[in-house]
């Protein structure tokens, strides 16, 4: 049987469950793994596209010689296989995780009388791990906290009742400075040590409201029995508990054991954000890094993250605040997408802290590797502005004129999103007579592409019409008796820059301030301006300075061009000799000019 009989046989055997599917070449490698909530649907719609949203979707699927699966009872369950999978053999084809490198947690060891530190790479050894921190430096600033409220011992005696009897140890400088109680002479109890340990635990999953009780009923109980010095010791320890909650709580206290995740994405990169919210606070927070590799969307790529991230975090919280509606159920979690109130602030955090991680990476690699700036810099214009194709190629034109006086039209050209000066054009306006923006744009546009098709040469990207609406209707005339009116976009720039208006269509579109789509246009808007009005004030010098020394009787234009480049200026010309100006044109016409210009 042929390959595609094969497939298609396989594929009508396919279940209507959930589960995951892997995609085979014909050497058997392993080239995707999918998760479906619909395993026949999923896996139909990518043999039945004549034309995929991309080149590497069509290479893949041309490539895809044998197709097996696994059905598990819920959508939630068919995440999680394909989570576990992807990271087991890596398929060429699937998001790349890019952040594989351990984070550190805080480990409390199980034996008698725990040690608490940091570490990387845990083990299963029956140990408590929380975490993993994304800061080190938050990290310690909690572990600080719990070991200043909660002296516990760093020492690696092995602290069995029999060793203790037996007096095996002494105290240590720990013990006289107050950071260690004393367990291996026996100056504190394992009882007295192990409810330490539990109220150590309840900081560190955000349960703070038992132990602040604990250290106010200390406190208050010393200061009855008039021991003013133990009670200042709980006050101290109660103050640290509340400005570390004080500077951690960021919510109502209502909200609690929350997860938040929310996204933001480019062409290559997708990032997203994690936070854990305990009691109102932010106890756990961390953005990782997807590299995208079929155009995979926000919704997949999120669900892929929530999986990831909730697993390595051993989230069990009930409740799921994301950015938008995802196609996901299962029994006992709930996915809530808030417009307003507390939980719209959370995602808001969440965006926040995602978009300086963002920037900093996207930073990182345009500095390591130009090429993929400019190619993540032309895709997001490609998107802001509705393009069929990345504007590699830009050209955008300005009108320079003072009352319809010495007008010019200026053609910047900018390639790869920076300016390429050597092929800026400058056009002298020839049919237009007054002030007509409109008609200097036609004729413009009209010389500029019929020049293009008649030498056959190449046609730009985009075009940027600098002067709104009516400018761009009279470019659009001009292109369309050309016969160039459809082979590239074309857009008019308002006043106001963030207006974007498009041929046939009434209403503009608006770009964010903050954008580099918007940064791009100014600059070509900004550079337009400034090389029509340099070239203008050029030829309204030359003009005016022409017109002075030409009015004059007997002066005609060869005088006065000899005369301007001799002397440079009218004014220079007037400051000279009768005698130095005889050495240029002769003393008959030197005469002359010195009694018009009366010096």
């Amino acid at each position: 049987m042929s390959k595609s009989g094969l497939l298609k046989e396989t594929i009508l055997s396919l279940p209507e469950l959930p589960g995951i599917y892997k995609y085979f070449d014909s050497q058997n490698t392993l080239l995707y793994i999918g998760k479906a909530k619909n395993l026949k649907k999923r896996v139909s719609s990518y043999f039945s596209k004549i034309h995929h949203e991309n080149r590497k979707t069509e290479v893949l699927v041309s490539k895809i010689c044998g197709i097996e699966f696994t059905v598990v009872k819920t959508e939630i369950d068919a995440l999680l296989l394909e989570n576990s999978l992807i990271k087991e053999f890596r398929p060429r084809y699937n998001i790349a995780l890019k952040d594989d490198k351990s984070f550190p947690v805080i480990r409390i060891t199980n034996e008698r009388f725990p040690k608490i530190y940091a570490m990387r790479n845990p083990v299963n050894d029956g140990s408590d791990y929380f975490g993993p921190y994304s800061s080190p430096h938050v990290m310690h600033i909690v572990l600080d906290l719990v070991k200043q409220i909660y002296p516990i011992r760093n020492c690696n005696y092995i602290l069995s009742q029999k060793n203790i009897e037996a007096h095996k140890f002494k105290v240590c400088l720990e013990y006289q400075i107050g950071n260690c109680k004393g367990a291996c002479e026996g100056f504190e109890t394992e009882e007295d040590y192990m409810e330490s340990i539990s109220r150590i635990k309840n900081i560190l999953r955000g349960n703070l409201i038992e132990v602040k009780n604990h250290l106010k009923g200390e406190m208050l109980k010393a200061s009855n029995q008039m021991q003013f010095e133990i009670a200042n010791r709980f006050k101290y320890k109660l103050d640290k508990l509340i400005n570390y909650q004080g500077r951690t709580t960021v919510v109502s206290r209502i909200i609690t054991n929350v997860d938040v995740f929310n996204i933001s994405s480019s062409n290559q990169f997708a990032f997203v954000n994690y936070l854990k919210i305990v009691n109102g606070m932010i106890i756990q927070s961390q953005t990782i890094e997807y590299r995208k590799v079929l155009d995979e969307t926000d919704q997949e790529v999120l669900e892929l993250a929530i999986i990831e991230l909730r697993l390595r975090y051993q989230s069990t919280a009930k409740e799921i605040i994301v950015p938008q509606v995802l196609d996901l159920s299962t029994e006992g979690l709930k996915f809530t997408c808030p417009k307003a109130g507390d939980r719209k602030k959370l995602l808001d955090i969440s965006m926040s802290n995602l978009l300086h991680f963002k920037k900093e990476k996207l930073e990182q690699y345009d500095k390591l590797d130009p090429e993929l700036r400019i190619n993540r810099l032309m895709h997001t214009m490609q998107s802001d502005l509705k393009l069929k194709v990345m504007p590699k190629y830009i050209e955008c034109f300005d009108n320079s004129n003072i009352q319809g006086h010495f007008p010019v039209s200026a053609c910047v050209v900018f390639r790869n999103g920076k300016p390429s000066k050597k092929e800026y054009r400058i056009f002298n306006i020839k049919t237009v007579e007054g002030p007509n923006d409109f008609a200097t744009m036609e004729e413009v546009i009209t010389r500029r592409y019929t020049r293009l098709m008649n030498e056959n040469t190449e046609l730009p990207d985009l075009v940027i019409i600098d002067g709104g609406k009516g400018q761009l209707s009279s470019a659009v005339d001009a292109m369309k008796r050309v016969g160039v009116y459809g082979k590239f976009a074309v857009i008019g720039i308002a006043k106001r820059l963030e207006e974007l208006y498009y041929p046939e269509d009434a209403l503009p579109l608006y770009i964010d301030k903050k954008s580099e789509t918007l940064k791009i246009i100014q600059h070509l808007r900004d550079e337009a301006h400034r090389f029509g009005i340099t070239k203008h004030r050029n030829l309204r010098s030359k003009g005016s300075l022409g017109t002075e020394l030409t009015q004059i009787n007997g002066i005609g234009e060869e005088t006065a061009k000899r005369l301007l480049q001799v002397f440079k200026s009218v004014k220079n010309i007037k400051q000279q000799t009768l005698e130095t100006l005889s050495e240029a044109v002769g003393q008959a016409k030197a005469k002359t000019v010195k009694e018009a210009l009366k010096f």
